[in-house]
Protein backbone atom coordinates (compact mmCIF):
# COMPACT_ATOMS: atom_id res chain seq x y z
CA UNK A 1 0.00 0.00 0.00
CA UNK A 2 1.30 3.45 -0.92
CA UNK A 3 0.98 6.04 1.83
CA UNK A 4 1.16 9.82 1.82
CA UNK A 5 4.41 10.56 3.67
CA UNK A 6 2.80 13.56 5.35
CA UNK A 7 0.45 11.18 7.17
CA UNK A 8 3.29 8.96 8.35
CA UNK A 9 5.42 11.93 9.32
CA UNK A 10 2.90 13.27 11.81
CA UNK A 11 2.22 10.07 13.69
CA UNK A 12 -0.65 10.27 16.13
CA UNK A 13 -2.41 13.54 16.94
CA UNK A 14 -1.16 14.20 20.48
CA UNK A 15 -4.32 15.87 21.78
CA UNK A 16 -6.52 13.13 20.37
CA UNK A 17 -4.27 10.55 22.01
CA UNK A 18 -4.80 12.25 25.38
CA UNK A 19 -8.56 12.02 24.94
CA UNK A 20 -8.30 8.31 24.21
CA UNK A 21 -6.10 7.84 27.27
CA UNK A 22 -8.70 9.53 29.47
CA UNK A 23 -11.45 7.29 28.06
CA UNK A 24 -9.33 4.20 28.76
CA UNK A 25 -8.72 5.22 32.37
CA UNK A 26 -12.43 5.78 32.92
CA UNK A 27 -13.25 2.43 31.33
CA UNK A 28 -10.92 0.86 33.90
CA UNK A 29 -13.03 2.45 36.62
CA UNK A 30 -10.49 5.11 37.54
CA UNK A 31 -11.54 8.63 38.40
CA UNK A 32 -9.94 11.19 36.09
CA UNK A 33 -9.97 14.96 36.36
CA UNK A 34 -9.57 15.79 32.68
CA UNK A 35 -8.09 19.22 31.95
CA UNK A 36 -6.65 18.14 28.59
CA UNK A 37 -9.30 18.79 25.93
CA UNK A 38 -11.23 22.02 25.39
CA UNK A 39 -14.64 20.37 25.58
CA UNK A 40 -16.59 22.17 28.35
CA UNK A 41 -19.19 20.25 30.33
CA UNK A 42 -21.79 23.00 30.74
CA UNK A 43 -25.08 22.06 29.03
CA UNK A 44 -25.80 23.66 25.69
CA UNK A 45 -28.41 26.41 26.26
CA UNK A 46 -31.79 24.67 25.78
CA UNK A 47 -33.08 26.96 23.02
CA UNK A 48 -30.29 25.73 20.73
CA UNK A 49 -31.08 21.97 20.70
CA UNK A 50 -34.77 22.90 20.54
CA UNK A 51 -34.10 24.82 17.31
CA UNK A 52 -32.22 21.82 15.93
CA UNK A 53 -34.95 19.31 16.80
CA UNK A 54 -37.64 21.46 15.23
CA UNK A 55 -35.59 21.66 12.02
CA UNK A 56 -34.95 17.92 11.50
CA UNK A 57 -36.85 17.17 8.29
CA UNK A 58 -38.92 14.14 7.35
CA UNK A 59 -37.02 13.96 4.07
CA UNK A 60 -33.26 14.45 4.30
CA UNK A 61 -31.64 16.32 1.42
CA UNK A 62 -28.18 17.65 0.68
CA UNK A 63 -27.28 21.03 2.20
CA UNK A 64 -25.68 23.66 -0.01
CA UNK A 65 -22.08 24.74 0.46
CA UNK A 66 -23.12 28.39 0.75
CA UNK A 67 -25.46 27.58 3.61
CA UNK A 68 -28.83 29.03 4.46
CA UNK A 69 -29.20 32.77 3.74
CA UNK A 70 -30.70 33.17 7.21
CA UNK A 71 -27.55 31.76 8.78
CA UNK A 72 -25.26 34.08 6.85
CA UNK A 73 -27.48 37.01 7.82
CA UNK A 74 -27.41 35.92 11.49
CA UNK A 75 -23.59 35.85 11.38
CA UNK A 76 -23.51 39.31 9.80
CA UNK A 77 -25.81 40.55 12.58
CA UNK A 78 -23.52 39.09 15.23
CA UNK A 79 -20.47 40.74 13.69
CA UNK A 80 -22.26 44.10 13.64
CA UNK A 81 -23.25 43.81 17.30
CA UNK A 82 -19.99 42.35 18.59
CA UNK A 83 -17.35 44.16 16.54
CA UNK A 84 -19.19 47.01 14.84
CA UNK A 85 -18.26 45.71 11.38
CA UNK A 86 -20.54 45.32 8.40
CA UNK A 87 -20.11 42.44 5.96
CA UNK A 88 -22.05 41.27 2.94
CA UNK A 89 -23.69 37.99 4.00
CA UNK A 90 -23.99 36.84 0.39
CA UNK A 91 -20.34 37.24 -0.60
CA UNK A 92 -18.28 37.44 2.59
CA UNK A 93 -19.66 34.64 4.79
CA UNK A 94 -19.52 30.86 4.43
CA UNK A 95 -20.57 28.35 7.12
CA UNK A 96 -18.31 25.42 8.02
CA UNK A 97 -18.53 22.13 9.87
CA UNK A 98 -16.70 23.54 12.87
CA UNK A 99 -13.47 25.50 12.71
CA UNK A 100 -10.98 22.61 12.75
CA UNK A 101 -11.85 21.26 9.30
CA UNK A 102 -12.10 24.80 7.93
CA UNK A 103 -8.64 25.72 9.24
CA UNK A 104 -7.17 22.47 7.91
CA UNK A 105 -8.69 22.71 4.43
CA UNK A 106 -8.24 26.43 3.71
CA UNK A 107 -4.63 26.01 2.56
CA UNK A 108 -5.84 23.64 -0.18
CA UNK A 109 -7.55 26.57 -1.90
CA UNK A 110 -4.51 28.87 -1.97
CA UNK A 111 -1.23 26.95 -1.85
CA UNK A 112 0.62 26.24 -5.10
CA UNK A 113 3.31 23.69 -4.30
CA UNK A 114 5.05 24.27 -7.66
CA UNK A 115 5.44 27.92 -6.64
CA UNK A 116 6.94 26.80 -3.31
CA UNK A 117 4.38 28.74 -1.34
CA UNK A 118 4.95 29.18 2.35
CA UNK A 119 2.42 28.98 5.18
CA UNK A 120 3.40 30.56 8.51
CA UNK A 121 1.84 30.08 11.92
CA UNK A 122 2.72 30.99 15.51
CA UNK A 123 4.27 28.38 17.78
CA UNK A 124 3.32 27.18 20.29
CA UNK A 125 -0.03 27.01 18.58
CA UNK A 126 -2.94 24.95 17.33
CA UNK A 127 -1.39 21.94 15.51
CA UNK A 128 -3.93 22.06 12.67
CA UNK A 129 -2.29 25.12 11.07
CA UNK A 130 0.78 23.00 10.37
CA UNK A 131 -1.10 19.89 9.32
CA UNK A 132 -3.28 21.70 6.82
CA UNK A 133 -0.29 23.53 5.36
CA UNK A 134 1.82 20.42 4.86
CA UNK A 135 -1.00 18.36 3.36
CA UNK A 136 -1.49 21.19 0.85
CA UNK A 137 2.19 20.95 -0.10
CA UNK A 138 3.30 24.26 1.40
CA UNK A 139 6.64 25.01 2.98
CA UNK A 140 5.82 25.15 6.67
CA UNK A 141 7.14 28.08 8.67
CA UNK A 142 6.49 27.96 12.43
CA UNK A 143 7.22 31.33 14.06
CA UNK A 144 8.29 30.94 17.68
CA UNK A 145 6.59 33.45 19.95
CA UNK A 146 8.18 35.50 22.71
CA UNK A 147 7.38 35.44 26.40
CA UNK A 148 4.04 37.24 25.91
CA UNK A 149 2.86 34.76 23.22
CA UNK A 150 1.81 37.50 20.78
CA UNK A 151 2.53 37.09 17.05
CA UNK A 152 3.79 40.37 15.58
CA UNK A 153 4.46 41.33 11.97
CA UNK A 154 8.21 41.79 12.51
CA UNK A 155 8.54 38.17 13.64
CA UNK A 156 8.34 37.22 9.97
CA UNK A 157 10.87 38.78 7.61
CA UNK A 158 9.76 40.61 4.46
CA UNK A 159 10.90 37.81 2.12
CA UNK A 160 8.77 35.31 4.03
CA UNK A 161 5.73 37.59 3.84
CA UNK A 162 6.22 37.73 0.05
CA UNK A 163 6.59 33.94 -0.23
CA UNK A 164 3.64 33.18 2.01
CA UNK A 165 0.27 32.10 0.66
CA UNK A 166 -1.22 32.13 4.17
CA UNK A 167 -0.16 33.55 7.52
CA UNK A 168 -2.08 32.44 10.61
CA UNK A 169 -2.76 34.37 13.79
CA UNK A 170 -4.84 33.30 16.79
CA UNK A 171 -6.42 35.66 19.32
CA UNK A 172 -7.21 34.82 22.07
CA UNK A 173 -4.28 32.53 21.55
CA UNK A 174 -4.50 28.77 21.88
CA UNK A 175 -2.83 27.53 24.05
CA UNK A 176 -1.60 30.61 25.96
CA UNK A 177 -4.74 32.77 26.05
CA UNK A 178 -2.86 35.96 25.09
CA UNK A 179 -4.88 38.63 23.24
CA UNK A 180 -3.47 40.45 20.21
CA UNK A 181 -3.86 44.23 20.40
CA UNK A 182 -5.57 46.32 17.74
CA UNK A 183 -2.20 47.85 16.81
CA UNK A 184 -0.51 44.49 16.39
CA UNK A 185 -3.43 43.22 14.31
CA UNK A 186 -3.20 46.31 12.11
CA UNK A 187 0.49 45.71 11.53
CA UNK A 188 -0.18 42.09 10.59
CA UNK A 189 -2.83 43.22 8.08
CA UNK A 190 -0.45 45.77 6.54
CA UNK A 191 2.42 43.28 6.29
CA UNK A 192 0.16 40.69 4.66
CA UNK A 193 -1.12 43.17 2.10
CA UNK A 194 2.35 44.44 1.28
CA UNK A 195 3.63 40.90 0.84
CA UNK A 196 0.60 39.55 -1.00
CA UNK A 197 -0.19 36.95 1.67
CA UNK A 198 -3.66 36.07 2.92
CA UNK A 199 -3.93 36.76 6.65
CA UNK A 200 -6.04 34.12 8.39
CA UNK A 201 -7.18 35.01 11.89
CA UNK A 202 -8.38 32.21 14.16
CA UNK A 203 -10.90 33.96 16.44
CA UNK A 204 -12.75 30.94 17.76
CA UNK A 205 -12.39 32.17 21.36
CA UNK A 206 -13.28 35.81 20.66
CA UNK A 207 -16.27 35.81 23.01
CA UNK A 208 -14.49 34.18 25.97
CA UNK A 209 -12.42 36.72 27.89
CA UNK A 210 -12.05 38.17 31.38
CA UNK A 211 -11.90 41.96 30.96
CA UNK A 212 -11.35 43.68 27.61
CA UNK A 213 -13.11 42.14 24.58
CA UNK A 214 -10.59 40.95 21.97
CA UNK A 215 -10.40 42.93 18.74
CA UNK A 216 -11.27 41.13 15.51
CA UNK A 217 -9.01 41.40 12.49
CA UNK A 218 -12.18 42.44 10.62
CA UNK A 219 -12.26 45.66 12.65
CA UNK A 220 -8.84 46.77 11.43
CA UNK A 221 -9.10 45.36 7.90
CA UNK A 222 -11.70 47.93 6.84
CA UNK A 223 -14.64 47.56 4.40
CA UNK A 224 -14.34 44.47 2.23
CA UNK A 225 -11.68 42.91 4.48
CA UNK A 226 -9.23 42.76 1.58
CA UNK A 227 -6.66 40.00 2.05
CA UNK A 228 -8.14 38.88 5.38
CA UNK A 229 -10.16 35.90 6.61
CA UNK A 230 -11.52 35.46 10.13
CA UNK A 231 -12.55 32.05 11.49
CA UNK A 232 -15.29 31.80 14.13
CA UNK A 233 -16.90 28.90 15.95
CA UNK A 234 -19.92 28.17 18.12
CA UNK A 235 -18.09 25.43 20.03
CA UNK A 236 -16.96 27.47 23.02
CA UNK A 237 -19.14 30.56 22.52
CA UNK A 238 -22.36 28.57 22.73
CA UNK A 239 -21.38 25.16 24.10
CA UNK A 240 -21.83 23.47 20.71
CA UNK A 241 -18.62 21.45 20.31
CA UNK A 242 -20.55 18.38 19.15
CA UNK A 243 -22.61 20.32 16.62
CA UNK A 244 -19.51 21.12 14.53
CA UNK A 245 -20.60 24.59 13.47
CA UNK A 246 -18.38 27.47 12.46
CA UNK A 247 -17.99 30.17 9.86
CA UNK A 248 -15.37 31.92 7.71
CA UNK A 249 -15.78 35.65 7.06
CA UNK A 250 -13.75 38.12 5.02
CA UNK A 251 -12.35 38.86 1.58
CA UNK A 252 -15.07 38.08 -0.98
CA UNK A 253 -12.66 36.69 -3.57
CA UNK A 254 -11.10 34.36 -1.01
CA UNK A 255 -14.54 33.25 0.17
CA UNK A 256 -15.50 32.47 -3.43
CA UNK A 257 -12.40 30.28 -3.86
CA UNK A 258 -13.10 28.48 -0.58
CA UNK A 259 -16.69 27.90 -1.66
CA UNK A 260 -15.42 26.25 -4.85
CA UNK A 261 -13.11 24.00 -2.87
CA UNK A 262 -15.80 23.03 -0.40
CA UNK A 263 -18.30 22.31 -3.17
CA UNK A 264 -15.78 19.89 -4.65
CA UNK A 265 -15.28 18.06 -1.36
CA UNK A 266 -18.96 18.05 -0.41
CA UNK A 267 -18.20 19.73 2.91
CA UNK A 268 -21.35 21.42 4.15
CA UNK A 269 -23.13 21.80 7.46
CA UNK A 270 -26.50 19.96 7.74
CA UNK A 271 -29.40 22.40 7.56
CA UNK A 272 -30.84 21.34 10.93
CA UNK A 273 -27.45 22.21 12.48
CA UNK A 274 -27.56 25.51 10.62
CA UNK A 275 -30.97 26.26 12.18
CA UNK A 276 -29.46 25.71 15.62
CA UNK A 277 -26.55 27.96 14.61
CA UNK A 278 -28.97 30.72 13.57
CA UNK A 279 -30.48 30.64 17.05
CA UNK A 280 -27.02 30.71 18.67
CA UNK A 281 -25.56 33.56 16.59
CA UNK A 282 -28.72 35.62 17.15
CA UNK A 283 -28.50 35.59 20.95
CA UNK A 284 -25.85 37.22 23.15
CA UNK A 285 -27.30 36.67 26.63
CA UNK A 286 -26.26 33.03 26.86
CA UNK A 287 -22.74 34.00 25.79
CA UNK A 288 -22.40 36.55 28.58
CA UNK A 289 -23.50 33.89 31.07
CA UNK A 290 -20.96 31.37 29.77
CA UNK A 291 -18.22 34.02 29.76
CA UNK A 292 -18.88 34.68 33.43
CA UNK A 293 -18.66 30.98 34.23
CA UNK A 294 -15.28 30.63 32.52
CA UNK A 295 -13.97 33.71 34.33
CA UNK A 296 -14.92 32.15 37.66
CA UNK A 297 -13.22 28.89 36.68
CA UNK A 298 -10.09 30.77 35.65
CA UNK A 299 -9.91 32.51 39.02
CA UNK A 300 -10.44 29.34 41.05
CA UNK A 301 -8.05 27.11 39.13
CA UNK A 302 -5.51 29.89 38.55
CA UNK A 303 -5.35 30.53 42.28
CA UNK A 304 -4.71 26.82 42.85
CA UNK A 305 -1.79 26.84 40.43
CA UNK A 306 -0.27 29.95 42.00
CA UNK A 307 -0.75 28.53 45.51
CA UNK A 308 1.34 25.57 44.40
CA UNK A 309 4.13 27.94 43.33
CA UNK A 310 3.43 27.87 39.59
CA UNK A 311 3.21 30.91 37.31
CA UNK A 312 0.13 31.42 35.14
CA UNK A 313 1.16 33.13 31.87
CA UNK A 314 -1.15 34.86 29.37
CA UNK A 315 -4.55 33.30 30.06
CA UNK A 316 -6.46 36.55 29.39
CA UNK A 317 -9.03 34.87 27.17
CA UNK A 318 -10.11 31.54 25.78
CA UNK A 319 -10.85 28.54 27.98
CA UNK A 320 -7.35 27.55 29.07
CA UNK A 321 -4.75 28.21 31.74
CA UNK A 322 -1.16 28.29 30.48
CA UNK A 323 1.04 27.37 33.43
CA UNK A 324 4.82 27.52 33.72
CA UNK A 325 6.00 24.31 35.41
CA UNK A 326 9.60 23.73 34.24
CA UNK A 327 9.47 20.13 32.97
CA UNK A 328 6.14 19.95 31.17
CA UNK A 329 6.36 16.27 30.23
CA UNK A 330 7.53 15.19 33.67
CA UNK A 331 4.82 17.24 35.38
CA UNK A 332 2.15 15.89 33.03
CA UNK A 333 3.16 12.32 33.87
CA UNK A 334 3.20 13.01 37.61
CA UNK A 335 -0.25 14.57 37.42
CA UNK A 336 -1.57 11.65 35.40
CA UNK A 337 -0.36 9.24 38.08
CA UNK A 338 -2.65 11.17 40.47
CA UNK A 339 -5.61 11.00 38.09
CA UNK A 340 -5.19 14.52 36.67
CA UNK A 341 -4.91 14.77 32.88
CA UNK A 342 -3.33 17.90 31.35
CA UNK A 343 -1.65 18.68 28.03
CA UNK A 344 2.14 19.18 28.02
CA UNK A 345 3.08 22.43 26.29
CA UNK A 346 5.36 20.73 23.79
CA UNK A 347 2.25 19.18 22.16
CA UNK A 348 1.67 22.68 20.71
CA UNK A 349 5.09 22.94 19.10
CA UNK A 350 8.37 24.71 19.75
CA UNK A 351 8.16 27.28 22.53
CA UNK A 352 5.62 25.25 24.46
CA UNK A 353 8.22 23.35 26.44
CA UNK A 354 8.10 24.09 30.14
CA UNK A 355 4.35 24.83 30.20
CA UNK A 356 1.21 22.80 30.67
CA UNK A 357 -2.22 23.69 29.34
CA UNK A 358 -5.28 23.21 31.52
CA UNK A 359 -8.68 23.36 29.86
CA UNK A 360 -11.32 25.01 32.05
CA UNK A 361 -13.75 22.14 31.60
CA UNK A 362 -14.82 20.90 35.07
CA UNK A 363 -18.30 22.21 35.92
CA UNK A 364 -18.24 25.22 38.23
CA UNK A 365 -19.66 23.20 41.13
CA UNK A 366 -16.70 20.83 40.84
CA UNK A 367 -13.99 23.45 40.42
CA UNK A 368 -13.20 23.82 44.12
CA UNK A 369 -12.61 20.08 44.39
CA UNK A 370 -10.63 20.09 41.15
CA UNK A 371 -8.57 23.04 42.39
CA UNK A 372 -7.71 21.22 45.63
CA UNK A 373 -6.57 18.08 43.79
CA UNK A 374 -4.67 20.13 41.23
CA UNK A 375 -2.93 22.21 43.91
CA UNK A 376 -1.80 19.12 45.81
CA UNK A 377 -0.52 17.42 42.65
CA UNK A 378 1.38 20.47 41.47
CA UNK A 379 2.86 21.14 44.91
CA UNK A 380 4.08 17.55 45.17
Amino acid sequence: MKVNPVVEGFGEYAIGTLAEHARQLRAEGKRVLDFSIGDPQEPTPPFIPEALKEAVPEVSQYPTTAGLPELREAVAGYLKRRFGVQVNPDSQVIPTSGSKEAIFSTALAFVDRSRQDLVAWPTPGYPIYERGALFAGAIGRPVELGADFIFRAHHLEADAWRQAALVWNCSPHNPAGAITSRQDLGELVNAAREGGALLCSDECYADIYDELPPTSVLEVAGPGAEGVLAFFSLSKRSGMTGYRSGVIVGDAKAIRLIKGLRTSTGTASPEFVQRAAIAAWSDDDHVAERRGIFSQKRRILGAACEAAGMTVAGSEGGIYLWVRVGDDLGMSNRLLAQGVLVTPGRAFGKGGEGYIRLALVPPLDQCDEAAEVLSKCLAS
